[in-house]
């Protein structure tokens, strides 16, 4: 029964789902047409709410750090050395089994440390695995690498919660909470770590039968013979000097060491992506080989510089106010909010956070467009700062799995289509669904 649902929902996805770019249109036409309707704002308005520089070009910086997170990640993937690391890894993987087990457990590992990490590294990863053991579903394999991302918002690179643990003002008034109450709270913790345990064994019990399975293509595994290099004249010494690698790596690393001196362990997206260039600097051993495996890295980008921008551009029109203050984004927070209770306000917050997250898949972005409604209205039920933060926290990380944007990067190292995968992750979808409002609900009850 259960494998018959799966396979229903990946032939669904693979007959329905467009390419990712064309997903991201329809998104635009349906949210335009969509604040019409509510805000009662006219056409001219949320044109230029669209394509404003807060709209169409509000992502550029964040496009920029995603790409790089995608060539860095893979162009230090490809030294020698982080090779036979990750094989080693791999090499634990014998059969169909333990590959999948294997991803889904250190990718959900890794995106719980650090999202960015997380979701490079379950994909190069379940890569490395596919080289040895190729009876098993490549797009599955995939999937899992990449259904780890749905707790990353739970873990120690969550936005809201490390935002509100440093108080944040909100309508003039200010919110705390301690990471105690949030990620480390006993509740945020228990859901984890099932997600944990039982998320590796739904994905294998998703394998399906070898008449249906998908094996890798062997091109996306090919690799190049190492490249040669000729060291004749004045400027290919001076490409490959080691005084000018090693001068590099001594201002990139003593930054990076002066960075967690004074920040601690906070890992944002630019010390992540540093720390992915000057170790592939020093992985690769030289400037110039270093050079070139950016610029083969450099194609699988093409998705996230397309479609960043007109994801941005739905964020735009979701946040887009009218005369009174009113958006889109607001209406479908404040809905549910209104039927709420104190026992499932958190539950509801949830879910409208999924939605939300939909068309705002952005950690800040979710918590400015939900926070200034979600955060007064726990206030005057008596429900605690972290637990309804937590509510917008997890419903940001939830549709994640069938919203393309997040899984770009992946995808581009996979040599794979989002359709390809989303038919597997519509079933962790509903499966982790059920338990963050279960979780919510024992939240309320229990603690």
């Amino acid at each position: 029964m259960f494998k018959k649902f799966t396979n229903g929902c990946v032939r669904v996805v693979n007959r329905w789902l467009p390419d990712p770019f064309l997903f991201a249109i329809i998104l635009t036409i349906v949210v335009f047409v969509a604040s019409m309707i509510g805000t009662q704002q006219g056409p001219i308005q949320l044109v230029q709410a669209w394509g404003q520089d807060s709209g169409f070009w509000g992502l550029l910086a964040f496009s920029m750090q995603m790409a790089l997170v995608l060539v860095l990640g893979s162009a230090m993937a490809s030294a020698r050395i982080c090779k036979k690391f990750l094989g080693t890894i791999a090499s634990a993987a014998h059969d169909k089994k333990s590959a999948v087990l294997i991803v889904t457990f250190v990718s959900t590992i890794c995106c719980w440390l650090n999202w960015g990490f997380g979701l490079i590294a379950g994909a190069l990863l379940a890569k490395e695995v596919a080289r040895r053991v190729r009876d098993l579903d490549y797009p599955l394999l995939i999937a899992s690498a990449y259904s780890g991302f749905v707790i990353w918002h739970a873990g120690l690179s969550g936005s809201i919660p490390l935002q509100l643990a440093s108080t944040t003002t909100i309508l003039d008034i200010e919110y705390n909470a301690a990471t105690t109450e949030t990620i480390f709270h006993p509740m945020n913790l228990i859901m984890c770590g099932l997600i944990l345990i039982t998320m590796p064994l739904i994905n294998y019990a998703m394998h399906p039968s070898k008449e249906q399975t998908i094996l890798v293509d062997p091109a996306i595994l090919q690799e190049d013979a190492e490249k040669e290099y000729k060291i004749d004249t004045p400027a290919e010494k001076i490409e490959h000097s080691k005084i000018l690698w090693a001068i590099t790596l001594v201002l990139g690393f003593v930054y990076i060491v002066y960075y967690f001196i004074n920040n601690g362990f906070t890992l944002g997206l630019n010390i992540v992506n540093m720390i992915f260039l000057f170790l592939g600097i020093l992985l690769h051993g030289d400037l110039r080989r270093y050079v070139d495996a950016i610029g083969e890295a450099a194609a699988g980008a093409a998705g996230i510089l397309l479609q960043f921008p007109f994801y941005a551009g739905i964020m735009g029109l979701m946040v887009a106010q009218n005369g009174d203050g009113v958006s889109l984004a607001g209406i479908i927070a404040d809905f549910f909010v209104r039927i709420s209770n104190d026992v499932t306000f958190p539950v509801l917050t949830f879910l409208s956070a999924g939605i939300i997250n939909f068309f705002v898949p952005s950690g800040g972005g979710q918590w400015a467009v939900q926070a200034p409604i979600v955060m007064p209205a726990a206030t005057e039920m008596g429900i605690e700062y972290g637990r309804a933060a937590m509510a917008i926290a997890w419903g940001d990380q939830w549709t994640n799995m069938i919203q393309p944007f997040w899984a770009l990067p992946a995808l581009g190292i996979a040599g794979l289509s989002a359709r390809n995968v989303m038919g597997y992750l519509v079933v962790i979808l509903l499966y982790t669904g059920i338990i963050a409002c279960l979780g919510f609900l024992a939240w309320g009850l229990f603690f």
